[in-house]
């Protein structure tokens, strides 16, 4: 039996904002619907600089990237293909019990019905005029400069809400769950890494990154969090981390409570950080975490360490994030070869540096080119997404709990666990030359701070910059 669900203006005080990505307004359900308990909205964005409808969401140079995956190909919107790329590309690699796999069965537009619930969701203009006042004050300033709601899209996605357990929210029980962005991984190992971009072999992209957002002013002091020591497998290192990350939370760890944010960032911005501190958040932790005060907090951090490692999640998602072999400093060459247009990095470098490091690549079938951008854009998705995690304490004698199970066992306490994967869009093709662009300014930030912090005369007023070693 077919059903329809519509939301209009007196539903919008129902949904509060969660967050946001670059494409993307994600509203949290806080009334009492069946349907949509335990459920987010994902609602479009419009860039404020470019014109609706001037860019086609899969351009020919994309469906030869793709052309391997027919269900991409025959999308009938941007969104949909977006959700088949995470059923299709993403999920079998990083392992369908860590991807909503019934996103899609939960979608539909005014064009498309889902073969498997039978239910679209349809929004009203007023529905998205009246969000988009409501969540005004609460989107960061760059966020609401750079995009506004679509009100001309009459239809959002509906997918679960990985911060809740469903069964949690209607027996009124508590749920903490924290998003973590892990970042890359590992040190690259290209051999087509320029000789003077070599420091990109020794110290991470997220190290070098936060000294160029530092010189921007995105971040108002450095983080300590190394991605090496989450993805290490050492539950001392993967610790470190996870307190580094806590410590300094940016836009890379956030905590909610009953689906609520209690402590992090709302999606960037120099000082968009931490809703509670201090004793408000270790007094907040006593509905979860049996521990005396002052303890909570430390105890917390272990669970989450303590979770990842068991999880092995990240062991799936560094395998998918070294899909990039070549590093963007090979694969822009293959890039310019796809859209068939005269490659400027190779013309900036020049002819001698360019035919000795770079001839091979220019020269290879155009299949293999395809191969090395395809693999580095999935990787750069899993370079990017976050980890959710969600905890619910375990009552004694419930052994029949379909979730996973850790122990943390400074409180004595059972929790049940699931781990999921979330913001795994498919990156489009036209952002290869900006990849490439971003990489030189952070490693040429990188160094010129190191060259200063090794200037003897300079040395005190570069102090604020000391990262790593």
């Amino acid at each position: 039996m077919e059903m329809e669900l519509a939301l209009h203006k007196n539903d919008a005080p129902h949904w509060v904002y969660r967050g946001e990505g670059a494409v993307n307004l994600v509203l949290a359900y806080n009334g009492s619907s069946p349907l949509f308990v335990g459920k987010v909205l994902r609602i479009q964005k419009a860039s404020r600089k470019v014109a609706p409808g001037s860019e086609q969401w899969l351009n020919g140079h994309e469906r030869l990237i793709w052309k391997d995956n027919p269900d991409i190909l025959s999308s009938p919107s941007k969104e949909i293909a977006q959700q088949m790329f995470v059923q299709n590309v993403m999920a079998p690699r990083l392992g369908s019990q860590h991807i909503d796999a019934g996103i899609v069965s939960q979608v539909a537009t005014i064009h498309l019905w889902c073969h498997l619930l039978d239910i679209r969701v349809l929004v009203s203009r007023e529905f998205l005029e009246s969000v988009e006042k409501s969540v005004l004050c609460q989107r960061p300033a760059w966020r609401i400069e750079a995009a506004k709601v679509n009100t001309n899209c009459d239809y959002a996605l509906l997918l679960s809400d990985h911060s809740v357990f469903p069964h949690s929210i209607v027996k009124g029980e508590p749920c903490i769950s924290v998003e973590i962005k892990p970042k890359c991984g590992f040190l690259p190992f290209s051999r087509f890494i320029a000789e003077g971009n070599a420091i990109k072999k020794s110290v991470t992209r997220f190290r070098m990154h936060q000294i160029l957002k530092l010189h921007q002013q995105e971040i108002a002091q450095i983080s300590e969090y190394e991605p090496l020591d989450l993805f290490s497998g050492s539950k001392e290192k993967m610790h470190k981390a996870v307190k580094s990350l806590f410590t300094t939370p940016q836009n890379n760890f956030r905590v909610f409570l009953n689906g609520s944010l209690i402590y992090g960032g709302l999606g960037g911005g120099t000082d968009s950080t931490s809703f509670m501190v201090g004793e408000a958040f270790e007094d907040v932790l006593k509905c979860v975490i049996q521990a005396e005060v002052g303890m909570r907090v430390e105890s917390f951090l272990h669970l989450v360490s303590e979770t990842v490692s068991k999880s092995g999640v990240l062991d799936r998602l560094l395998e998918v994030q070294k899909l990039d072999i070549f590093d963007i400093e090979g694969a822009i060459h293959a890039y310019y070869d796809i859209v068939s247009e005269p490659c400027t990095v190779c013309r900036d470098l020049g002819e001698d540096i360019a035919s000795h490091r770079y001839t091979s690549l220019h020269s290879i079938p155009s299949d293999e080119s395809l191969k090395i951008v395809r693999d580095y854009l999935i990787a750069a998705t899993a370079k990017d997404c976050s980890l959710m995690i969600s905890f619910a304490p375990r009552k004694d004698g419930n052994s029949a709990s379909p979730y996973s199970n850790v122990y943390l066992a400074s409180t004595d306490q059972s929790f049940d666990y699931k781990a999921y994967f979330i913001d795994l869009d498919m990156k489009p093709l036209k952002k290869m030359q900006y990849y490439y662009e971003l990489d030189q300014k952070i490693v040429s930030c990188y160094t010129q701070m190191m060259k200063t912090k090794h200037q003897p005369e300079k040395a005190a007023s570069s102090g604020a910059y000391e990262t790593t070693s």
